[in-house]
């Protein structure tokens, strides 16, 4: 019997699922994300117009990173850990995580984001500045929103 291949990750290539037939190996389909760039499996080149960053906390942690802030944390179901705090500068941040250094003695700590509560800086925040498409604005500044009958409209015309 010979080993079965197994699909490899590549990153910022997200795998489709795939039907297998009894006894055939399949490599599934790969497709670029937004904003991912190269060479695809079939040897053609792909590109995507790059998106914009997103006011994401990790994306907001990273344009403060260096800053020295106080992150409050809240593990539910734990008695003696209900509430942590942690003060420290931000190394970096990522999806699901944030890593803070101590200044005094450099030790670092990789705390999990599904457990922070809130974080306080005592310098200004700096925050991504994202570009608004001028739809949007017109739409925003001039007040020519769609608008949707509610329940109680369509009860009373009825």
């Amino acid at each position: 019997m010979q080993p079965t291949k197994m699909p490899m990750y590549q990153p910022g290539l997200m795998q489709q699922p795939f039907l297998q037939q009894p006894g055939l190996v399949q490599q599934p389909a790969m497709v670029p994300q937004p904003g991912m760039t190269g060479a695809a499996p079939g040897g053609f080149q792909v590109g995507a117009p790059a998106v914009a960053e997103e006011s994401y906390i990790e994306n907001i942690l990273r344009f403060n990173k260096g800053k020295i802030g106080t992150f409050y944390y809240t593990v539910e179901g734990s008695k003696e850990w209900n509430s942590v705090v942690f003060r420290g500068r931000v190394e970096t941040a990522g999806r699901d995580h944030i890593i803070l250094s101590d200044p005094k003695t450099g030790r670092r700590f990789l705390l999990l984001m599904v457990n922070l509560s809130w974080a306080e800086f005592e310098e200004p925040i700096n925050y991504p500045n994202i570009p608004v498409p001028q739809q949007v604005k017109a739409i925003l500044t001039d007040g020519d929103m769609p608008t949707f009958p509610s329940a109680r409209n369509e009860q009373s015309q009825g």
